[in-house]
């Protein structure tokens, strides 16, 4: 699913910071008033990165941490001027976050965390009872808490998200709302910055209606709402689209523009998911047919609707491209081209997480057998491999690494201007009793 963040013409943008202005001025004395927000509020250090008021490539109201409003607005803006789209990854445990914001600091460069329902059950617990998704309420908002938390700590800016979420699954995105409302009193910002609401299933009418809704009540704190149309074919977290008719896979740019007229009135903070091809998983070469030329055409339908209030570069809408693991790099980059703004990763993290977990299995497999005994001897103990941080520590380097690929491919290397980080000290390693993972 290309994913269509109908970006602001220019005058748009303008009002847009005014009326954020009016919202947020009595809350927060200034654009990066919440910088450390989330370190000083635990009282953790905030030293150094983390307490950066800007970056030197970015806009000025881009700061270290979770984004919503204007800064977020502003980022994605100067990804489509700038020809880069950020890479957005689905995460199922802080093990998976701590990896994505270890990447988004090496390759310098922000990231767009997420949750799906099922993700964020399983970061709540299986255990734990489901009912009404309560399970997943808390789930996401736990991982919420440790993104703020963490992403200051990386000294990069984030975007807290959540993925498809379907109309059965609609009490799910009710129960982060009210988090958020809560978080807005007391901090004057969500406590996440965007929410996709996935009714492509629906008819058209009842998908839009049901989105201005929820654009009524996100819009009013800054937050972003994406929604859908057409189908991602595949099949991810428990929703299988392998049998779709092919016709679904394709957007119109007449339903693009159908959705632009009926949401902007209420907000300009919405993206649109415009299907081009896109599936969810990895295939066989062949089997999967991207027409991002799909998205050059809906710019350019759409451009000539808006007539002067068109932006000058003929581009209206930020894409968003999701599916995007096992694409060719040639139509990744040509889908930038025509303005998206990000990818979706998720089947790709998964595996290099796994093959992290399966490369250090096979190097010590011999040490992993018993609790005692191997190759060194037969009373020799094995606790420094057994521990779970080592298998752990290397399937969150594995995904680092992948990670630093989809940066390469995506043109966001180097976009925050603050260089290479300097090497982390104090750690767990092989002098210490841990192994070179």
């Amino acid at each position: 699913m290309a994913v269509a963040t109908i970006a602001i013409a220019s005058k748009n943008v303008r009002a847009f910071s005014v009326a954020l202005n009016k919202v947020f001025v009595p809350v927060k004395s200034s654009l990066n008033s919440n910088v450390g927000g989330m370190s000083d509020e635990l009282g953790i250090p905030c030293e150094e990165e983390c307490a950066l008021e800007a970056y030197p490539n970015l806009p000025a109201s881009v700061h270290p941490g979770v984004l919503s409003g204007q800064a977020m607005l502003d980022l994605l803006e100067d990804a489509k001027t700038k020809g880069y789209a950020i890479p957005a990854v689905n995460c199922v445990t802080s093990s998976s976050i701590n990896a994505c914001l270890e990447a988004a600091r090496k390759n310098d460069a922000p990231i767009i965390i997420q949750f799906s329902s099922g993700g964020s059950q399983f970061y709540g617990g299986k255990s734990l009872d489901n009912t009404n998704y309560a399970a997943a309420i808390a789930g996401a908002v736990s991982g919420a808490f440790h993104v703020r938390t963490m992403a200051e700590q990386y000294g990069v800016p984030v975007i807290l998200h959540t993925d498809h979420c379907a109309k059965k699954l609609l009490p799910w995105i009710d129960g982060l709302l009210d988090a958020s409302e809560r978080y807005f009193k007391k901090h004057g910002e969500p406590l996440f910055s965007s929410h996709m609401i996935d009714l492509s299933e629906e008819p058209i009418e009842e998908n839009i209606d049901i989105c201005k809704d929820y654009l009524k009540r996100m819009s009013t704190m800054g937050m972003i709402l994406e929604m859908e149309l057409g189908i991602t074919g595949g099949e991810e977290d428990g929703v299988n689209n392998e049998d779709v008719d092919i016709e679904d896979l394709y957007s119109k740019p007449e339903e693009i523009y159908q959705v632009y007229e009926e949401l902007s009135p209420i907000s300009p903070l919405f993206t649109i998911a415009a299907a081009f091809g896109n599936v969810h998983g990895v295939y066989s070469p062949g089997n999967v047919r991207l027409e991002p030329k799909i998205l050059s055409r809906a710019q350019a339908y759409i451009s000539d609707k808006l007539g002067n209030n068109a932006p000058a570069d003929k581009k209206p809408v930020m894409f968003v491209f999701h599916g995007g693991s096992g694409s060719d790099v040639s139509d990744i980059q040509e889908a930038i081209g025509y303005g998206v703004v990000k990818m979706n990763i998720d089947t790709d993290t998964q595996w290099s997480y796994w093959s992290g977990i399966k490369k250090f299995e096979a190097e010590y497999h011999d040490y992993l057998q018993t609790q005692i005994g191997n190759p060194e001897g037969p009373e020799k103990p094995n606790k420094k491999h057994y521990d779970p941080r080592e298998c752990i520590r290397s399937a969150e380097v594995s995904t680092v690494e992948r990670l630093e690929q989809c940066y390469a491919d995506l043109k966001c290397q180097n976009v925050l201007g603050l260089g290479a980080p300097s090497k982390a000290e104090n750690i767990l390693g092989p002098r210490r009793g841990g192994l070179p993972v």
